[in-house]
């Protein structure tokens, strides 16, 4: 079975066909860092580490190259480093380092570059240069602006009308625009605010053309995969096509776009103004991060994703279930193996990762329940899946005991081994009382078919 995965562009799934099967590049829009990462911040990152893991076990480690940004020039950014009057990158290196340790708590691979605007600003003044040699874009009043006309195609991936594009990008119809919904490469720096030399004046460059040059210099142009959140469509997505096509790359710019759905917090959109923004700093001291990231899985990544602590917990359960299963088995030896038929198809059908979760239940019960031959294949599979997936990396002990220091460790695997002998010996009374003393422990024993397993009940 071929990757099939949906395209925004073609609003349909496609077979996926690299440029160049040993060089397969995907670009992803990452952070601006100026402050934590929200759980909705984290959802574009964990799906398509999920898709990177995909290619990388369809083409090779080594014939995947990902690229994921970090915008670390911003209007925002100024002005936290103003507030704290320190210099733009005292606030970008700080929240860079807690989104690494953020992201790989939830287990997201690092992608293979993590270009920075900053770092970028040679490659970025060369493709506006390019613009406007081109025809493509003009300089007026110290703005270098693209000219949306200079490209007949302006609207295509969004779907959207001229109209609808001005309204909805919020545009500023200044005087020195030749279209209403021309929008801004190069700026004037405002007074306190970081400035960089180049032959519009001095003044830094607007959001979109930075992912443009990034992606030229870092992967070239055009790419296999564009990735990012459904709200970036219009406008980044769509001014980032329309410049980079015209800077030189008439043959295409990204051969495919994916974009995830919102994720919401219950009913209601995530916001500052309704204070309910969740940071994922401070979700994984209250949640275990594996935890997270099978919810932020457990929906099919194109449809919104309604955050509740409800998700959450039945995410804990469902782990509890595999890790409890993988712990009763725990005498099996079995060698690394291949991900499973199903759960690799589903992997395969755009990322049907709820298909792919029920197929690791479907290998949990077998685990429980069938021949040791069959046990030992759904051992096998179930590692396998969970590697490609992100999940079951962990020793079962440590998800289910991770919080127990050694003495308590040995007290209660005392205690149900003395349950254990009462139950063998059918004094249902001592065993009765021993559960009682281990509850008293906040210690839950799980009984399965192959021996009983435990875990705190308050890890959170």
């Amino acid at each position: 079975m071929s990757l099939r995965l949906y395209d925004t562009m073609a609003r349909a799934k496609r077979t996926f066909v690299p440029i160049d099967p040993a060089r397969v590049t995907m670009y992803v829009c990452g952070p601006t860092v100026y402050n934590f990462a929200h759980i909705g911040n984290a959802r574009p990152v964990v799906v398509f580490d999920v898709l990177f893991r995909l290619l990388r076990h369809i083409y090779g480690e080594d014939h995947v190259v990902y690229a994921a940004n970090v915008t670390d020039v911003d209007d925002k950014i100024n002005l936290k480093a103003t507030q704290e009057g320190v210099p733009i990158s005292t606030i970008t290196d700080r929240y860079l380092d807690a989104y690494h340790a953020d992201m790989a708590a939830l287990s997201a691979l690092r992608p293979t570059f993590e270009p920075r605007a900053t770092a970028t600003m040679n490659a970025i003044i060369a493709m506006i240069e390019r613009l406007v040699e081109g025809g493509s874009a003009y300089a007026a009043e110290g703005h270098v602006l693209f000219n949306t006309q200079a490209y007949r195609d302006y609207g295509k991936l969004s779907r959207r009308s001229l109209d609808d594009m001005i309204a909805g990008a919020r545009v500023d119809v200044a005087p020195y625009k030749q279209n209403p919904a021309d929008f801004v490469l190069w700026k004037p720096s405002k007074p306190g605010e970081p400035v960089w030399e180049s032959p519009f004046g001095p003044g830094r460059p607007g959001w979109h053309i930075e992912c443009s040059a990034m992606i030229e210099q870092t992967l070239g142009i055009p790419i296999d995969i564009h990735g990012g959140g459904n709200d970036l469509i219009f406008p980044h997505h769509e001014n980032e096509m329309a410049q980079g096509v015209c800077a030189g790359h008439r043959d295409g710019y990204a051969n495919y776009w994916m974009h995830n759905g919102f994720l919401n917090m219950g009913e209601q959109k995530m916001s500052k103004s309704l204070g309910n923004v969740q940071l994922v700093h401070e979700l994984v001291k209250q949640w275990p991060p594996e935890a997270l990231r099978w919810a932020l899985l457990a929906s099919h990544y194109r449809q919104p994703l309604a955050w509740t602590d409800e998700v959450i917990g039945q995410a804990r359960s469902a782990l509890d279930t595999m890790y409890g299963a993988l712990g009763r088995a725990e005498a099996i030896e079995v060698e690394p193996g291949a991900p499973s038929e199903a759960f690799l198809e589903a992997l395969l059908d755009d990322l049907n990762t709820p298909k792919a979760i029920a197929e690791l239940h479907a290998l949990a019960h077998r685990l429980e329940t069938g021949t040791p031959a069959e046990r030992a294949s759904a051992k096998s599979e179930m590692l396998a899946n969970g590697a490609l997936l992100g999940f079951l990396q962990s020793p079962p002990s440590t998800w289910f005991q991770g919080g127990a220091d050694v003495e308590l460790t040995a007290r209660i695997e005392e205690l149900i081994a003395q349950r254990v002998a009462a139950r063998t010996a059918k004094d249902w009374a001592l065993a009765d009382s021993i559960r009682a003393e281990l509850t008293a422990l906040d210690v839950e024993v799980m009984d399965g078919p192959t021996g009983a397993t435990w875990k705190l009940k308050e890890r959170a």
